[in-house]
């Protein structure tokens, strides 16, 4: 690339890569979601290099080194996003959600295991249970130990998830939802959406920035401090027990939830610091890295392990969402539709919920009914399966990677 271009190499490697991810966006929006963003800009990315783009495209962006050092401060990003009060009052969903997470996990390492190896079903679990990050942290722990065609797979198992998971999702709420409006016009509904009551305005036990005071880069140092904790304690952790047991992704989740809830940390701190857009993209670039090793020929070669991984998945969250919707005393069908936010979280989780609210309701009223059963426990859901269940399960997968 930089012999191609000279000087200029860096700005055309970023204008050529947020060009294919608008084109994602553009498709998604057009779709509805049904073409992911990430599905349309991974098949432009691998066209692009099978004929001819350089690979060393994300390097000379500069956005790949940027993206390895921003996962830390997205994962205490994320941790903001969620809402302590909001989960107690969504317990049966955290329950289905939780085990939707272990029903992939144990199914594909059980089952899965003897059919498309250990290795296989190790660094699939966590990317099929949740997104991006689980991804980056399972094509890590392939690289560290050789295994290009399991980095390339994790990233491949991003990509195509939602495929799987938006008609079944969709199946699911239409029967939730053709439900609730039975028993709302029998009278028999009652208000759910006390789960989803907005409690920002409760007390904080530190002052969260004032207005004066709430520039971009205040924001950016508040997580950026957190997500240094996060690091240092793993690190420490590590360094005390010789050995990874407390991944710092992880830390730095759950120190964004507790900073969030303390105050420090305002809700949502890298939208209000207007970095998230380009974070993402950074975070983006380190998932499809691996792409650039993907040939025609690895890809082929992956293909029946990446359609078997996500058949086990489906099944073990299927298996998973029954036992617990007993247990919980939950329909079924909300349930399984629970499960299968791991597999394609937010927006993802608003957007078909809207979808099915509009299709199959009469007027506004009916559609708001709709959405107050079902939208609370989809979001919620997304949260829970992709951005804690999902990375905790990578967490804890990884180091069982080195260990085979």
């Amino acid at each position: 690339m930089v012999d191609l271009f000279g000087p200029m190499a860096g700005i055309i490697s970023i204008a050529y890569i947020f060009l294919v991810f608008a084109i994602g966006d553009i498709l998604s929006v057009k779709t509805k979601s049904i073409i992911s963003m990430m599905f349309t800009s991974s098949v432009l990315l691998l066209l692009g290099f099978w004929i001819g783009v350089p690979t060393d495209l994300f390097e000379t962006s500069q956005l790949y080194g940027l993206g390895g050092l921003f996962i830390v401060i997205l994962l205490t990003h994320m941790g903001t996003l969620l809402n302590i009060q909001q989960l107690i009052e969504q317990w049966r969903t955290v329950v289905v959600a939780i085990s939707a997470i272990i029903g992939i996990a144990i199914f594909l390492f059980v089952v899965g295991g003897p059919i498309i190896g250990k290795e296989t079903a190790i660094v699939a679990a966590p990317p099929i249970a949740g997104g991006v990050v689980a991804g980056i942290q399972m094509g890590e722990a392939a690289a560290a130990i050789g295994r290009v065609d399991l980095q390339i797979m994790a990233t491949l198992l991003v990509v195509v998830q939602g495929f799987f998971g938006y008609p079944i999702a969709s199946f699911c709420l239409k029967k939730v939802a053709r439900k609730t409006l039975t028993k709302y016009k029998n009278g028999e509904i009652e208000d759910p959406m006390a789960a989803m009551a907005d409690v920002e305005g409760h007390a904080k036990r530190i002052p969260q920035t004032p207005s004066k005071y709430a520039s971009s880069n205040v924001y950016l140092a508040k997580v950026a401090i957190i997500a240094l904790l996060a690091t240092a304690i793993s690190f420490g952790i590590q360094k005390m027990a010789g050995r990874n047991i407390l991944d710092k992704n992880i830390v730095a989740l759950l120190l964004g939830i507790i900073f969030s809830e303390l105050g420090f940390l305002e809700k949502d701190i890298l939208t209000k610091s207007n970095s998230q857009g380009l974070a993402m993209a950074a975070l983006m670039v380190v998932i499809f890295n691996s792409l650039t090793q993907a040939t025609p020929e690895v890809v082929l070669e992956l293909l029946p392990r990446l359609v078997m991984s996500l058949a086990l998945g489906v099944v073990g969250i299927g298996l998973a969402s029954f036992i617990a919707s007993k247990i919980v005393k939950m329909d079924f069908f909300m349930a399984f539709a629970i499960g299968t936010t791991a597999l394609f979280g937010f927006p993802g989780t608003f957007i078909i919920s809207n979808e099915v609210a509009s299709s199959v309701s009469e007027n506004e009223e009916e559609k708001q009914v709709v959405l107050d059963e079902i939208l609370p426990k989809m979001l919620v859901a997304g949260f829970i399966t992709v951005s804690i269940a999902s990375v905790v399960l990578a967490g804890i997968m990884a180091p069982m990677l080195g260990g085979l």
